[in-house]
This record gives structure tokens, sequence and C-alpha cells, in this order.
């Protein structure tokens, strides 16, 4: 058999719909030299889509998604490894696009494309995408929309993020101390110990769903913040950009104008500078999103910032943090 030249990586604890929506998708793939690694927390049987000769199955025991990518790559026979959430599914060129980014500039180390927020998803769902839509609101569209031409980057979540295997190896992996924030650390590691370069491909995307409430978004915006704050005081290389600390700096002069100077003109100002910011947020936002999203996307925003703002401060409080195995 005729050795894959990507490894596509899918940690997730037990099968459920994401997984059975996405393996088609995988399969019809135009590039076809690849396989499938999933790993479960269990055994599972081999049957249906999960019996296809591309599909290897590994079960890991309840350990965290960076513990099993690692275990998917060193499994993985393919040169570049390929991670995916098990809540998304690729463009049929995801694989393609990427190749010609690997191929056609010189050391190119990694390769992050878009995880486009699918038209399909729950109103409520398509509200928490829509945070994202906007620098002012959620500062890297770029991660969520096919935007601009490829450019150099390093920092990219794995939820598509393709890296050749050799370079992974070398590095060690990822950083399984961490999760969320194991993807910053190894786009760290990559960049520093090999010397070579990570690209955003706005060609090489895949969708993936979002958050179905506020509670389980605020959950995943909170995790964000908790981790980029601890990584501002522990690794400072890509975490202490101004952006990081926005959120952080209006939750506190939110929080302490409440408590001691509400009726300022002070605190009447910035309410009103933050008010005009959203509402530009919103005109962006509303390029790609219905107006019915949009406006639902606006107490989604407030809550994020002051939300992710609180957990970053905290974050940076830490002189430690431990790895969370929920999701």
């Amino acid at each position: 058999m005729t050795a894959p030249l990507f490894s596509l990586i899918i940690p997730f604890k037990a099968p459920c719909a994401y997984i059975e929506e996405s393996l088609p998708h995988i399969f019809r793939l135009m590039e076809q030299r690849f396989e499938v690694i999933l790993l479960p927390d269990e055994p599972m049987e081999a049957e249906g889509l999960f019996a296809h000769p591309k599909v290897r199955i590994i079960p890991t025991g309840a350990v965290s998604p960076a513990v099993k990518r690692d275990r998917g790559a060193e499994a993985a026979g393919g040169e570049f490894l390929a991670f995916i959430d098990d809540d998304a599914y690729p463009d049929p060129a995801w694989l393609s696009a990427a190749l010609a980014a690997f191929r056609g500039q010189e050391n190119v180390i990694a390769v992050g494309g878009p995880a486009i927020t699918p038209e399909h998803d729950p109103f409520w769902a398509r509200a928490s995408g829509a945070v994202f839509l906007s620098r002012l609101s959620g500062g890297f569209p770029r991660r969520y929309l096919r935007l601009g031409s490829t450019v150099e980057i390093d920092d990219w979540p794995t939820v598509n993020l393709l890296v050749r295997r050799d370079a992974f190896m070398r590095i060690g992996g990822f950083d399984s101390e961490y999760w969320p924030g194991e993807d910053t650390k190894l786009c760290m590691d990559l960049v520093r110990e090999t010397g070579g370069r990570i690209l955003y491909v706005p060609e090489a995307y895949v969708w993936h769903h979002r958050r179905p409430g506020l509670k389980k978004h605020l959950r995943q915006i909170g995790n964000y913040g908790l981790h980029r704050g601890h990584f501002a005081r522990k690794h400072p290389a890509t975490s202490r950009r101004p952006h990081y600390f926005i959120p952080a700096a209006w939750a506190a002069f939110f929080i302490l104008g409440l408590l001691f100077f509400r009726d300022t003109a002070l605190f009447r100002l910035g309410l009103g500078a933050y008010l005009a910011v959203l509402a530009l947020a919103l005109c962006d936002i509303l390029r790609y999103e219905s107006p019915a999203v949009t406006l639902a996307a606006a107490p989604y925003i407030v809550l994020t910032h002051l939300w992710y703002g609180f957990r970053f401060i905290l974050g940076l409080s830490l002189p430690s943090l431990k790895s969370s195995l929920g999701r």
C-alpha cells in the first residue's frame, strides 16, 4: 500500500453526529493521498463510515486533545500532519491548497487556513460565530473568513493547521501541559526552533460549527482568555501584543467605573466610545451575516469582551496553569 502524503488527525471523546458529518467530506477531498487517524477516548467498532480503508482508530483514554494529537502524530505515516477538529469538515480543495503552499515557497513548515461557520448552523451558533467577523469585536477575522492573500503568521488554531511531520517531531510535538493554548505554544516552538515559516492560506479552509448557546460560547471564550493571559505572563513571544490586553483594560474600566465613578463624565465618555466601536463592529459583521444574526451578536460581543477580559486578568495573575480535559 502506498504511503499517504497527509495524515488527518482528529481527536474527540466519542462518536457523534459531527464526526459522521465530517468523514464523507473528507473522503471527497480532491487530494486523495491521505489517511485519517481517529482518536476517541474508548475503543469503538470499525463499522459504517469508520470501516473505510483510509481510517485508523486509536483509542487514547480520557486525555487532553494535545496528548491525543501527539499520539496521532506518532502513528502517522504522512509527510504532513493535518489537524482538524471533530466538529469541522474540509472544503474539497483543502489539502490541495495547503500542498501548493508547502511546495510553492521555501522553508514553509506549517499552513493555517480559515474555519468558517457553516450556513446551516443554528441561529444562536451563527450569532456566536459572528462575534469573530470584525477586528473590533473578535480581533482576527482571517481565522473565520477567507480574507486577503497568503501571508506569514506565527500563531494559528488547530481546528485547521497542517504541519510538516518532521518539523513537528523535531520540536517534540505539542506541550501537553496546556489546553487550550497548546496550538499557540506549538506555533511558537515551530518558528523558534526550526527557523521555518507558517503561512496563512485563505484557500485552505474548513467549515467549523460554533457553540450553540451563550453559556457554551462564554465557557470557550473564558478558557481562551485565561490561557492567553497566562501565556502573556509565561510565554510572551506572541501573547503580549496590545490587542490581547484591550478587553482586559475595558473590563477593568467598566467594573471599576460601576463601583467608584459611574456618575462621572469619564465613565460616560468611556461608555460612549465603546458603543461607537460596537456599532462599527456590527457594520462589519453585517457584510457577512443577516441583520437578525448581526443584531443578536451585539450582546454576545459585550459579554465576550467583559468575560474574556476578566479571565485574561486572572490568567495573567496565575504562576501556573493546569490543562483541562473538558471541552
